[in-house]
């Protein structure tokens, strides 16, 4: 436990290079569960989620290592089916192993899942596309507990594009050998796509990642694959945002920029000049942000992920700006936080109108998730005067090395250490 003091406001320029992406290591560890050979997985991120991914597999008997950003998995001759709550309660990527887990053993327990506090985000899509290739599903007692009954080739259609359910079928699919199941209404996120690339390395018949309909058609071979994690979009997306809301120039190393195409956009209308390579962006900001008008929409629309971020730097708009949160409608925790440091923020309807104000205040606040949290660092930076973040575990979860890489660019940043005692 800890908090960071931060002292502004600065001007963060320089250059970052940016980790491989959580949200692609994390189904893909999962997956790895359906090769009955090793699996090796290279620019695979030192955060709390993938050690606690680390931990699951490790709890269910297979041999894990991780060292350098390479993850070595080898399968367990001697599972244990049962997934404990205490790891599962830390994030809800932790829900995909279920699927995976009861294909190759026959059966499989998982803890109803936890992680950030963004709004209500139930698992029935994940669970009611498993009944429907043909798993008998029993919950109680806050846990899930999945048998394969009878491999059905089936159509799933999501009543919408989760990223999470998608990577779990699809995953589950690739497994049930003889099957071929088709996900309609799929998320198309790059990360869908990382997860693709590496069932083909599995020898599973697996297209359509990227667009609304995936097929697959069940059936892993039996070799050792190495795949190499695609580079994190959030991390670039939010150093890009805190270089632009600090009026700084810097570039963003290692990424893909086609990932990022809504926030380039969003960032050229607010005024800032953007050139981009073929793994870096450069981004200069001279003066205040102009106002946006932001709907938060699926891939390939503004991500959610982003979206506390941005909220962060349209404070000090020259003007009103809008936020429409279209994925998870309940994601403003921050706005009470930002509002304390002098942001003047409402919230009507899932839409946060932002009337821009010349600078913000440094103040003592409180991170209440990953993303918001990364936003009040980016807020601090731009604030007067110094501030304090407390819980910000959050940000471990989704930021390698976050403390160094912002001081490289400029900000005065400390992660203080509090220790408890009892008497």
């Amino acid at each position: 436990m800890g908090f960071f003091l931060i002292e502004g406001p600065v001007t963060l320029s320089g250059s970052v290079r940016v980790s491989g992406a959580k949200n692609a290591s994390l189904p893909i560890i999962a997956a790895s569960i359906i090769s009955n050979k090793r699996v090796v997985l290279q620019n695979v991120p030192d955060l709390l989620d993938v050690r606690t991914m680390k931990e699951i597999l490790s709890s269910i008997n297979m041999d894990v290592h991780f060292k350098n950003g390479i993850m070595e998995i080898n399968p367990t001759n001697n599972p244990n089916t049962d997934v404990p709550y205490h790891l599962v309660r830390k994030m809800r990527a932790s829900f995909n192993v279920l699927g995976p887990l009861a294909v190759k053993f026959g059966r499989a327990k998982v803890a109803l899942p936890g992680g950030c506090s963004i709004g209500v985000r139930p698992v029935n899509f994940h669970i009611e596309g498993l009944k429907k290739m043909g798993f008998e599903i029993r919950i109680e007692h806050g846990f899930v507990e999945a048998r394969l009954k009878k491999p059905k080739s089936v159509v799933i259609t999501l009543p919408k594009p989760s990223v999470g359910a998608t990577e779990h079928l699809m995953t589950t699919a690739a497994a049930l050998e003889g099957t071929e199941v088709v996900i309609e209404n799929a998320a198309m996120e790059p990360e869908v796509v990382d997860l693709q690339d590496f069932l083909r390395k599995l020898g599973v018949k697996v297209e359509g990642a990227g667009t609304s309909k995936i097929c697959i058609q069940g059936g892993v071979k039996d070799s050792e694959v190495k795949h190499d994690i695609i580079p994190d979009r959030i991390e670039a997306g939010t150093f890009a945002i805190a270089i632009a809301a600090t009026m700084g120039e810097g570039t963003i190393e290692g990424l893909i920029p086609d990932h990022l195409n809504s926030l380039w956009e969003a960032l050229e209308s607010a005024g800032a000049e953007i050139e981009k390579g073929e793994d870096k962006v450069k981004i200069s900001m001279k003066d205040r942000p102009m106002p946006l008008n932001i709907n938060v929409t699926p891939y390939p629309g503004f991500p959610t992920d982003l979206q506390p971020q941005i909220m962060a730097m349209l404070t000090i708009a020259k003007g009103t700006s809008s936020i429409k949160e279209h994925v998870f409608q309940s994601r403003f925790l921050h706005v009470d936080e930002l509002k304390r440091m002098g942001a003047n923020i409402e919230i009507t309807d899932a839409t946060a109108i932002i009337e821009g104000v010349e600078s913000l205040s440094g103040a003592p606040v409180t991170g209440t998730d990953l993303r918001a949290t990364a936003a009040l660092v980016i807020a601090a930076f731009m604030a007067k005067g110094r501030s304090e973040i407390h819980h910000v575990e959050h940000i471990f979860r989704g930021y390698e090395n976050i403390v160094e890489k912002f001081a490289n660019l400029g900000g005065k940043i400390e992660y203080v250490e509090v220790k408890e005692y009892v008497e």
